[in-house]
């Protein structure tokens, strides 16, 4: 009885602080989420400095990214490496230039090595390996095989070279999306 009681106490005692806390969040205008998700994704003009030093692999000073992005100014070029910093995206060198720390997560794209992927690229390779082996079968076993057969694999042959066909010409408008929030 009194065990539970106290933690009774404690538990009203956390909610307290944590409406406090909350309150305190709000006044100060700073959101929270009481979930721990922090999933911050890149947009705008901070996705086009941090996609131009990740392709760059070199060290990227304020002046540098002004001249490749388009900005106009290097305060300006500095203030989004700055949110690329704080973000955890880029880091600090000694000469005071920005250098990729970790690799950010870009919906729709993958990072293979230091190159930017759309993910519907690396689908339709999966789908041009799958129609070489099913042209391989129906190469070997063509001679000797029925006619149901060669007509299942031609079918099956068209089906994948279908989806394959989709998934490439999927990957060109999400890889020219990206090109233009780049350009713009």
């Amino acid at each position: 009885m009194l065990l539970s009681q106290c933690l009774t106490e404690k538990i009203e005692i956390l909610a307290k602080l944590i409406r406090l806390k909350a309150k305190l969040f709000f006044c100060l205008g700073v959101k929270v989420s009481l979930t721990g998700d922090k999933k911050e994704e890149l947009q705008g003009i901070t996705l086009n400095v941090y996609l131009y030093a990740a392709k760059k692999n070199k060290p990227v000073g304020p002046r540098d990214a002004m001249k490749s992005v388009n900005l106009s100014s290097p305060s300006v070029a500095y203030r989004h490496l700055q949110k690329l910093e704080d973000a955890g995206y880029l880091k600090k060198n000694e000469y005071g230039e920005y250098i990729v720390a970790r690799k950010a997560r870009i919906r729709g794209h993958i990072w293979l090595g230091k190159r930017l992927m759309p993910k519907m690229w690396l689908y339709s390779l999966i789908f041009l390996a799958i129609l070489i082996v099913e042209l391989a079968i129906l190469l070997v076993h063509f001679s000797i095989e029925t006619y149901e057969f060669k007509i299942f694999f031609l079918l099956l042959a068209l089906i994948t070279s279908l989806a394959l066909t989709v998934f490439t010409v999927e990957g060109i408008l999400q890889r020219k999306r990206i090109s233009n929030l780049t350009t713009e």
